[in-house]
């Protein structure tokens, strides 16, 4: 999958630059047409400048390349494309892409290889006059104009995600539509200006014989090169689509056909997970994990075809005895069909339901749990309106040593919190769990300092830090789902902050949390503790004030640079 990858963004970015190359081409082209609004002398001044690029050994090596690399792509592209299925603006700019060979190869025919073969003059104006009583003035207008349409299409489904790109688009619209135009007019001017002379007496034979137009033997050899080379443009692009269908042809052989009782029938490739399928013919399948096969509500119940699956892995095993589902239900994630099938999903989708903006998310991160020791107490004898003040002046101190370390407060619990630090990755979600913590220390004690000016009494609270694989999502009805956390790591830092009660220390950090930040062991001080509801023994640092938390980390990353 990661070559096919490689693969498919090497072709991307090879249509991308050289289809880049061939706009920056045409914009000026189409300016240098522009130019004849003006004068003949400019059109040839502006043609002057751009042919000393593009006629140079660099430019004429970066166009063709670029002309042959995006047009070989393109063709590779219709070859290789699943579906001839697409929006209206990928239809249009595949169609331009197909009908700009067949124009492009008739210009460079009579534009380039004349010139090369019989001498012909390439200026500007010659070619303008040349085509101007026949049909070809326009053809070849609308070929410039197909091209900068085709680049236009490109350039926008290239920057449409950027966050700048929407505020350009008015002013991009405004130049796409008025570049093509004012190179429209100066073709007319041109043209006619030159018509003006070519009609004159005498002028004609002149005017041929200066620009060494070809003769009617030259013309009709002209005219054999470019049939010739549309032609095998357009056996090309058959070699393209007879290649698509062949692969259309061997892959319906070696698909399998899936019927829901509760929706369509699909034909999907062999190989695919039942859930991959199903999401790639746009239907409806809740799997929270991701297809991770973590959870079951993917599950679907086999009516037809049970016999030709393979037995479930030994994990989708446990999970669908968790639920203690029948023998005939599999998890549609972990499936691979080979042969026809008839399912029912047992979660279904009903109509337009809504559907939760998160549905969840594996992470591996810390959570802090923090609890206002022998509060209850303290609260019994004060007014709910000094409780409540109380509280607010607490949480105002610790709070923004949490955010200040990059985490959140997910939720507030009476007289405690839970805190987590979703951040890049596990280090730095342990690291920062492990600075909160240690300042949370140190803004207690001042918190405490301005208690005893007030004659209050300080205020104690247990923590527990702990590091572990928790599910991110939104937890509650649809509209009324706040986002949250679960996970037995929650629960393992609950069980440390009570435990810390237990003990008469501030804080309890899991070998969990300094494993994840990449600091190793302490020299001493863990702790066994069974905690209620937590698979496994837990092994935790005390520690009886959490602002001495900086000095053990600090001494463990100097042992860690050391290590280096």
């Amino acid at each position: 999958m990661a070559k096919a990858l490689w693969h498919g963004n090497w072709v991307h970015r090879s249509r991308l630059a050289s289809g880049l190359v061939l706009f920056v081409f045409v914009f000026f082209h189409l300016l240098n047409v522009a130019a004849g609004l003006v004068s003949g002398a400019l059109m040839a001044s502006v043609q002057e400048a751009r042919l000393m690029v593009t006629d140079s050994l660099p430019g004429q090596v970066v166009l063709y390349a670029a002309l042959i690399t995006h047009g070989v792509l393109a063709l590779w592209q219709v070859a290789m494309r699943r579906t001839l299925r697409m929006s209206l603006t990928q239809f249009v700019q595949l169609v331009l892409g197909i009908l700009i060979p067949l124009q492009l190869i008739d210009h460079v025919v009579h534009a380039s290889y004349a010139n090369w073969a019989y001498d012909m003059s390439d200026d500007m104006s010659s070619l303008v006059l040349m085509m101007w009583s026949g049909p070809e003035a326009l053809q070849q207008y609308l070929l410039l104009l197909a091209v900068w349409i085709h680049g236009c299409i490109g350039l926008h489904m290239w920057l449409r995600l950027t966050p700048w790109w929407g505020r350009l688009v008015p002013t991009m619209i405004a130049l796409a539509a008025l570049v093509p135009a004012l190179a429209l007019a100066g073709l007319v001017t041109e043209g006619r200006r030159m018509w003006g002379f070519f009609a004159e007496d005498g002028l004609a034979a002149e005017i041929m014989a200066d620009f060494n137009w070809p003769d009617a033997a030259e013309l009709a050899h002209l005219k054999y090169v470019s049939s010739t080379g549309i032609w095998i443009f357009v056996g090309l692009l058959g070699a393209a689509l007879s290649y698509y269908y062949l692969r259309r042809l061997i892959q319906r052989s070696r698909s399998v056909r899936v019927t829901y009782e509760d929706g369509p029938q699909i034909t999907a490739d062999r190989g695919l997970t039942l859930l991959e399928m199903s999401q790639m013919k746009g239907i409806a399948h809740p799997s929270l994990c991701g297809g991770k096969g973590r959870c079951t509500t993917c599950r679907v119940a086999v009516t037809e075809g049970l016999e030709d699956l393979p037995p479930p892995s030994a994990a989708e095993a446990r999970s669908l005895a968790a639920v203690n589902a029948a023998e005939n239900v599999r998890l549609a994630c972990q499936i691979h069909p080979t042969a026809n099938l008839t399912v029912k999903r047992i979660y279904t989708p009903k109509g337009r339901r809504q559907v939760h903006a998160a549905q969840g998310e594996e992470k591996t991160i810390a959570v802090l749990f923090l609890d206002i020791r022998g509060f209850t107490a303290r609260s019994a004898g004060l007014l709910p309106y000094d409780v409540v003040f109380l509280l607010n002046r607490f949480f105002d101190a610790v709070v923004p040593e949490v955010t200040r370390a990059g985490g959140t407060v997910d939720k507030y619990m009476g007289d405690g919190m839970l805190a987590l630090f979703e951040t890049a990755d596990a280090q730095s979600s342990a690291l920062a769990g492990l600075q909160a913590a240690a300042d949370i220390g140190v803004a207690l004690a001042r918190f405490n300092r301005v208690l005893a000016s007030e004659g209050e009494e300080p205020v104690r609270i247990g923590m527990g830090l702990h590091a572990g694989t928790v599910v991110l999502g939104e937890i509650g009805a649809v509209g009324h789902a706040p986002r949250t956390l679960i996970g037995s790591t929650v629960n393992a830092a609950s069980r440390l902050e009570a435990t810390t009660k237990e003990l008469g220390v501030e804080l309890l950090v899991s070998r969990e949390v300094f494993a994840a930040a990449g600091l190793g062991d302490p020299a001493s001080g863990y702790q066994g503790f069974d905690l209620r509801g937590v698979d496994g023994r837990v092994e935790a640092l005390p520690l009886p004030r959490a602002s001495s938390l900086a000095d053990v980390v600090a001494a463990l990353q100097v042992r860690t640079a050391e290590q280096v």
